[in-house]
């Protein structure tokens, strides 16, 4: 049997070989055929490796991008219906109105404001608009065979197969797809982060009665400026998504090759999984790595020569303008004196047992009308005054073009390529190694072109206090000489052109841990760019004080291995304990009587604590005792003490790792926090010393699986943000952090060295045998062995060989 697979896999790569080496003439007739696929239809091979991992063998971009919906859908089906619902504006058809829309695509609360915005844009022809742009501004033709390519593997799927999964088995809003819908999906994912998160607002705007105005927009000189600032912080300084990753150039590695560990933290559900597969078409393309669900090129990932990660950026992705209007008509305003109507943008959404709603949405020059920043902080639509949401991510569909740049690449200068060619990267920076020994740390993004003198000279009243702030910058929006203006080498006008961007090449470690790229490497601080890309001499987070502490001294340590990639990944150091601990075990010891009054003014006895917070091990650990003790207790001194107060020692721009430093224990919040978190884990039946895994795990298949790691908030590099359930044991469920982990280096062979984890495993499906087989070794801080050339792919014990194909 294992002859006869490797016969068929031989036969199946010399076919895709010979295929891919044809003279200029056939190669031309190649390319005809993704075009116009033939009779036949599209196909593929897909091997099955460990763990359910793909290795996707195609001649061209149409069949790679069959095999991958094909694959996608056999262990997702049920998670990108559901998307494609959402992107459709069908959620209300199908789920009712009033329901909770989850956070995949958009911040929307309602599945009725989800699809008044995405029935918006689809009925606006925004994609295909975009479909008929030529490249670089429009997908390049390869990128459009694997979008149509994808769709046709997924309907394939759905034609061929019989869905299992119980959350959506018969289910009728599982249904075909089409080109459009997979770039709709590429859309939705660009601007999550901009109008995404203004879904609500953007469909519940409407224009004063009768002209009159409702309420002022909150002045400079007010507590309102002061509360947009905050919300404008909070709102994209949200840690909902977030990130780690290193490069580490050649001389301070073993071999002199460069070295790449990333690690992402996305939610663990829906659909902002990560996806592993391999994808090969022999000659033109051979990578490795993780896609997000429903697109068609690897996200993040490596191939034989460079690897590369992303994390979210500081970067603000979009700016407001605001507006002065038409007194006689609050749906007109002026740019330079001259009146121009707002566009009208009326939409009808099915309701599920109900009958249709109709509402209106307004657009504008700048791009749509919002009254709000977050439900408590008002940018009100008077009589005079309206706000606009310019978000340029609302028109990039060039994320793929860019990550399939990326996928080609033979080096750390090839990713900056495809980054200055395609600008196609909405909200994350860009860590890479390669083979050759450079690193690379760039935040080239797709930023409103918002200079420093523009917002000088253009800020409202408004914006004169939130751009300092935050890097929000809210601009006049009826002088037209206030227009965003274009940077040579952009490729669209409006957004910052390639030269902008905070690049660091070649030093010795380059880090990110989605703080400012000013401290990328502290020995080489990045400066000099525009507010809205981030800060300069700002305190820094404790996930990057931390992580900066660790890769340096693995630089300066040097002959560093993938090995020692993979010991960081499960370090699960806490810098908030090695900060504190010591000193909150003293001031708990000092406690007169070993006691603290909490919140709700009872005493309790905390002297069970002091020596639990002394000796515990300052990890995360799934066997680390103390370690709950101290999270807990942690995440309630944060509420109990102001930033400002929570550290003796003060931040110093002169010594940015170590300051802030010594916790504060006489602040007043101190031992009620300290009393508060006793009780509470007495309350829930925890031992104040409790191993940390008997409380931090998650359910699967019945079994309770221990998992590492903890919250950003204590600097843990292996972040997991589970839900904390005294009733049901502790922590249960993990919703949010380490996903997809890369560990990733070059030796003297042709084959990359990488070790892998999908910490949540391949497949939601909890019929699949993929449903749970790498979340079992991520709590036991295991990898896997990457098989990427062909000598390991074929000597898989578990390998699988499935050609998918069309059925006319």
């Amino acid at each position: 049997m294992r002859s006869r697979l490797r016969r068929l896999v031989l036969g199946a790569t010399a076919l895709f070989t010979a295929a891919s080496a044809l003279p200029a003439a056939a190669a031309t007739t190649e390319q005809r055929a993704e075009q116009h696929p033939s009779r036949d239809g599209m196909s593929a091979v897909i091997r099955y490796t460990e763990y359910g991992i793909p290795h996707i063998l195609a001649k061209n971009y149409a069949d790679l991008g069959f095999g991958t919906g094909w694959a996608q859908a056999a262990d997702e089906v049920c998670t990108l219906a559901d998307g494609f619902v959402t992107l459709r504006g069908e959620r209300s058809r199908y789920f009712g109105a009033d329901e909770p829309a989850g956070g995949d695509l958009s911040a929307a609360r309602t599945n009725l404001a989800s699809d008044l915005y995405f029935r918006g844009v689809r009925e606006s022809g925004t994609v295909e608009k975009l479909l008929a742009e030529r490249a670089p501004v429009g997908p390049s033709r390869e990128v459009r065979s694997m979008m149509r390519g994808w769709a046709a593997g997924y309907n394939a799927w759905l034609k061929q197969k019989k869905v299992t999964d119980p959350a959506c088995a018969g289910a009728s809003w599982v249904r075909p797809v089409t080109e459009l819908d997979v770039a709709a999906r590429g859309l939705a994912i660009a601007s999550i982060s901009g109008e995404g998160r203004f879904v609500d607002t953007i469909t519940a705007a409407r224009p004063p009665a009768g002209g009159a105005a409702v309420s002022g927009a909150p002045s400079a000189r007010t507590p309102g400026a002061k509360a947009v600032a905050k919300a404008a912080d909070e709102l994209w300084g949200d840690p909902g998504m977030g990130s780690n990753a290193v490069a580490f150039r050649g001389d301070t590695t073993a071999g002199g090759r460069g070295l790449l560990l990333g690690n992402p933290h996305y939610p663990w559900d829906g659909g902002r999984r990560f996806w592993q597969s391999q994808q090969t078409i022999p000659g033109e393309l051979n990578v490795s790595g993780g896609s997000l669900l429903g697109t068609p090129a690897i996200s993040i990932g490596f191939n034989a020569h460079v690897a590369w990660s992303h994390t979210v950026s500081t970067g603000i992705p979009a700016n407001f303008h605001q507006l002065t209007l038409d007194p006689a008509d609050p749906t007109t305003y002026l740019v330079d004196g001259r009146p121009e109507r707002m566009t009208k943008r009326t939409v009808t959404v099915a309701v599920k047992d109900g009958t249709p709603v109709t509402r209106t949405q307004w657009w504008t020059r700048y791009g749509p009308v919002v009254t709000s920043l977050s439900p408590q902080v008002p940018l009100p639509w008077t009589g005079k005054t309206a706000y606009a949401l310019n978000d340029p991510n609302a028109a990039n569909l060039r994320f793929a073009d860019t990550s399939l740049g990326f996928s080609k690449a033979r080096g750390t200068s090839d990713v900056l390529a495809s980054l200055d060619r395609h600008q196609g990267i909405p909200w994350v920076n860009t860590i890479a190694a390669d083979r050759a020994g450079h690193s690379l740390y760039t935040q080239s993004q797709v930023l409103p072109r918002i200079t420093d003198e523009l917002a000088g000279r253009c800020s409202t009243e408004l914006g004169r206090t939130t751009y300092p702030a935050s890097g929000i910058a809210v601009l006049d929006g009826s002088r037209g000489d206030c227009a965003l203006g274009s940077d040579p080498g952009a490729v669209v006008p409006g957004i910052f052109g390639p030269a902008r961007m905070p690049t660091l090449k070649d030093a010795p470690y380059a880090e990110n841990s989605n703080g400012t790229a000013w401290m990328t490497n502290p020995d080489r601080p990045l400066t000099g760019y525009e507010r809205i890309f981030g800060t300069v001499g700002t305190q820094l987070g404790l996930r990057t004080r931390g992580a900066i502490e660790d890769v340096a001294a693995m630089a300066d340590r040097g002959g560093l291995t993938v090995r020692d990639l993979q010991r960081q990944q499960f370090a699960n150091r806490v810098p908030a304990g090695d900060l504190a601990a010591g000193d909150v075990a003293r001031a708990c010891a000092a406690l007169p009587g070993g006691a603290a009054t909490g919140s709700d003014g009872k005493s309790v006895d905390v002297s069970g604590a002091c020596g639990v917070l002394k000796t515990w091990d300052r990890t995360m650990d799934t066997g680390s005792r103390g370690a709950l003790l101290f999270d807990r207790f942690w995440r309630r001194l944060e509420q109990a003490v102001p930033a400002d107060r929570l550290w003796k020692v003060p931040f110093s721009a002169a010594d940015p790792v170590r300051t802030p430093n010594t916790v504060n224990t006489d602040a007043a919040g101190f031992s009620v926090a300290l009393a508060d978190t006793v009780a509470e884990l007495r309350g829930a039946g925890i031992a104040l010393d409790a191993p940390l895994g008997a409380h931090q795990f998650v359910v699967r298949d019945g079994q309770r699986l221990p998992v590492p790691g903890g919250a950003g908030r204590l600097g843990v590099w292996n972040v997991i943000e589970p839900t904390w359930d005294a009733a049901g044991g502790g922590y249960t469920e993990v919703p949010f952090g380490s996903s997809h982990l890369q560990a990733v280096g070059w030796d003297g062979s042709r084959c990359p060295v990488a070790r892998t984890l999908l910490t949540y495993s391949q497949s939601s499906n909890p019929k699949s045998p993929h449903f749970a087989d790498q979340t079992r070794l991520f709590s036991g801080e295991k990898w896997v062995a990457s098989r990427f050339c062909e000598k390991d792919i074929l000597s898989s014990p578990k390998l699988k060989v499935v050609r998918v194909h069309e059925r006319r």
